[in-house]
């Protein structure tokens, strides 16, 4: 093998995450030489462009949480970037319902995140009140989020691609990582197509991110478990009922939102998603079972024990999941004039989400650093909002490395 390629920086993963950091970097350190390997033959080819758009608010994370600070930060950069670049961006607003009285509570609870996490023109709805925002939702009460939106993320990404290539960064795809190999100087890291070096690893490698971990020689206490949101699409007829986003109050068990209703940047609107185990990393609708990968979900203490725990809502997801009509009903709680036949099969997402061995969702993101790399661990939602903020924040840990 040719001697390894040379950089200053190497970023495992080329969607949203792995892009914005690379720029963010790229800002930060005048001439640093940047290498992005990616695995598939294009850039954002998973959870980046297989999501439904939002662009998050910062309303359901924990006051002083990762997710709060980084989400809020990068929705305005968001906005920011799609304004400047004429990127697809509407910021349209959304609705939190709550149809039943046991909601109320949460309610109350996602208020007070969303005041203490900065968010300005949040309105509590009563009764009749929401149909002045949604004439065709329903509920009991509800909270109207201005600063919530949708974009194009697909396009936020190609426009990153393009930004770091001409400022100088290299970008190369068909470039699975196969082994990382620590030296004096920094990391050679080993691909089918070659093998690269460089000072600092920055592992951004979403569904894949505890593997290259791994590979770097990290023992990771989470485990990346896949789940598959599968999404509908209304018909044109039906998609005149919603004007905006509409969700439920989320289960505070779980880190997923529900099945809810958002109308896209294109007009469309998307019912979902929902949450189901995926049998493989890039287990998308319609693709087969990766019987490697289920063997080691199953073979993982925190599956066992986070399936244990939940088999009752798992089973109801899985149930749901196969039938149009239960589907419908889970969004008629919100959209009380839909039916099923307004329901056209739509797409579908894997998440990355960490568990860690006693079974918990990991609800925060988590970033690790050790020696000269750098490992997003967990980056689920609303980590494309979040995903300018998060590149600056990998770069405030790599600013010290790059220094030494």
């Amino acid at each position: 093998m040719s001697e390894a390629r040379r950089y200053d920086i190497c970023i495992v993963g080329g969607g949203l995450v792995g892009l914005a950091t690379a720029r963010a970097l790229q800002e930060a350190f005048d001439g640093v030489s940047i290498l992005i390997l990616e695995k598939e033959n294009r850039v954002a080819a998973h959870q980046s462009s297989h999501n439904s758009g939002v662009v998050h608010s910062g309303l359901y994370y924990p006051p002083g949480s990762l997710k709060a600070q980084l989400c809020v930060e990068g929705r305005h950069a968001i906005k920011d970037l799609c304004l400047k670049s004429g990127i697809r961006f509407n910021e349209s607003g959304k609705l939190v319902v709550a149809s039943r009285a046991s909601e109320i509570g949460s309610l109350d609870e996602l208020e007070r995140r969303g005041k203490a996490n900065g968010l300005q023109g949040m309105r509590r709805l009563r009764g009749s009140e929401i149909a002045e925002v949604e004439p065709a939702a329903t509920g009991l009460e509800a909270l109207h989020i201005h600063e919530t939106g949708v974009a194009d993320f697909e396009g936020v990404a190609n426009h990153l691609a393009a930004a770091l290539v001409e400022s100088g960064a290299s970008i190369v795809t068909d470039a699975e990582v196969s082994e990382i190999v620590h030296h004096v100087g920094g990391v050679d890291v080993h691909t089918g197509i070659g093998q690269f070096s460089s000072r600092i690893l920055v592992n951004c490698a979403g569904l894949h991110s505890d593997r290259v971990a791994e590979m770097a020689g990290l023992s990771p206490e989470v485990q990346v478990i896949p789940f598959r949101g599968e999404y509908y699409r209304l018909t044109d007829n039906a998609a005149v009922l919603v004007k905006s986003l509409i969700y439920p109050v989320p289960d505070p068990r779980y880190p997923f939102l529900g099945v809810h209703f958002t109308r896209r940047y294109d007009g469309s609107v998307e019912v979902g998603p929902n949450a189901l185990l995926a049998l493989g990393r890039e287990h998308y609708r319609g693709s087969g079972v990766d019987w490697t990968e289920l063997r080691s979900i199953m073979a993982y203490p925190g599956f066992r024990k986070l399936a244990f725990d939940n088999w009752r809502s798992g089973t109801s997801e899985l149930v749901n999941s196969k039938s149009k009509r239960l589907y419908a009903r889970l969004a008629q709680r919100l959209v009380p004039e839909l039916r099923s036949q307004d329901l056209l099969v739509g797409g579908s997402g894997v998440r990355a989400q960490a568990v860690d061995r006693s079974g918990q969702l990991v609800d925060d993101f988590v970033i690790e650093v050790a020696g000269s790399t750098v490992h997003v661990l967990n980056a689920p939602s609303p980590a494309a909002t979040a995903s300018i903020a998060i590149g600056r924040h990998i770069g405030r840990k790599v600013r010290p490395m790059l220094e030494n």
